[in-house]
């Protein structure tokens, strides 16, 4: 590339850094996107930046994946190009930009880790030495009877819960949206117990129902942190976050209801396919719903 098209990038990254304020690491993985996108036109033999089209844009994309280069990687990858021509174009030194509608390859889908009913129960039943504990155990039956959000978690006020009722009231879920929960039997029983020693710690009038011993409100980074605290306490091996009760209790609910729609309803999700990844039928349970309702699926005795 000639000097004039590199030192585009270094008055790019200035933009950045002094009128949008970027962070530095942000910035730093800036440069090295467009140092890629450099060596790249430099082994094709350009020397400017018009000589770019779509086709060498995914011909990029292409070599960095051949490379080895995560999906996730890529995408950032693509979206830098991006912005840096357009700012070419805002400054007239680019007519088009060739990155527009060019797509990093997809990432497989991961399934979400969740605990199976044994290790649920041994998380939940062990007994609690203190109120902050019991406070603990509480959040965790919460999280695991509702699969809520940590989010929702934090957020919940003591009149979002109706005991009597048996419902918890999810005022500003994602996108703020709000949903009516049931609350099963042992987060009742958890929560009253919790109710009893938080009398003892408020000392304002706080209406979060999950407060710290200084008697403000739990952040979401305490209630991880908790979390991580009571799986050393219980021996637990591997990673542990509050999501994992979320998405155990999907799980759970999937493979004793099967009923899809009353999950995503309870999960609050805006789409079903994102709450498809929590099927985790086998095929033998497949097979079997198949050869009940498929009607040409068992063949007739001669």
């Amino acid at each position: 590339m000639d000097q004039a098209a590199v030192d585009s990038c270094q008055q790019f990254l200035s933009v950045l850094n002094v009128e949008r304020r970027l962070s530095s690491n942000t910035i730093k993985a800036y440069e090295r996107d467009l140092c890629c996108l450099v060596n790249f036109c430099d082994q094709q033999g350009f020397n400017d930046w018009s000589e770019l089209n779509s086709h060498h844009i995914r011909r990029f994309v292409s070599d960095r994946h051949r490379e080895g280069l995560a999906s996730r990687s890529l995408q950032r990858e693509l979206s830098a190009c991006r912005r840096f021509f357009s700012y070419l174009i805002s400054k007239k030194q680019l007519r088009h930009n060739p990155a527009t509608g060019i797509q990093a390859p997809k990432a497989a889908k991961t399934l979400p880790k969740v605990l199976d009913v044994d290790q649920v129960s041994g998380l939940l039943e062990a007994e609690p030495k203190d109120a902050l504990e019991i406070r603990d155990v509480a959040m965790w039956e919460l999280l695991y009877s509702s699969g809520l959000r940590v989010s929702e978690l934090a957020n919940v006020n003591l009149m979002d819960i109706d005991l009597a009722e048996r419902t918890v009231h999810v005022v500003s879920g994602k996108g703020q949206k709000s949903r009516l929960l049931p609350l099963g039997g042992k987060a009742i029983i958890a929560i009253r117990r919790w109710l009893s020693e938080r009398e003892r710690l408020i000392k304002t009038a706080e209406m979060a129902m999950f407060i710290g011993k200084t008697g403000s409100r739990l952040t979401t980074r305490s209630i991880q942190s908790r979390l991580e605290r009571w799986r050393k306490r219980q021996g637990i091996q591997g990673r542990l976050y509050p999501h994992m009760l979320r998405h155990s209790f999907a799980s759970h609910m999937l493979e004793s209801s099967q009923d899809l729609r009353a999950v995503q309803e309870l999960l609050g999700h805006s789409n079903i396919s994102t709450t498809q990844v929590y099927t985790h039928l086998d095929f033998q349970h497949l097979a079997a719903v198949y050869d009940q309702a498929h009607p040409r699926a068992k063949q007739k005795k001669k």
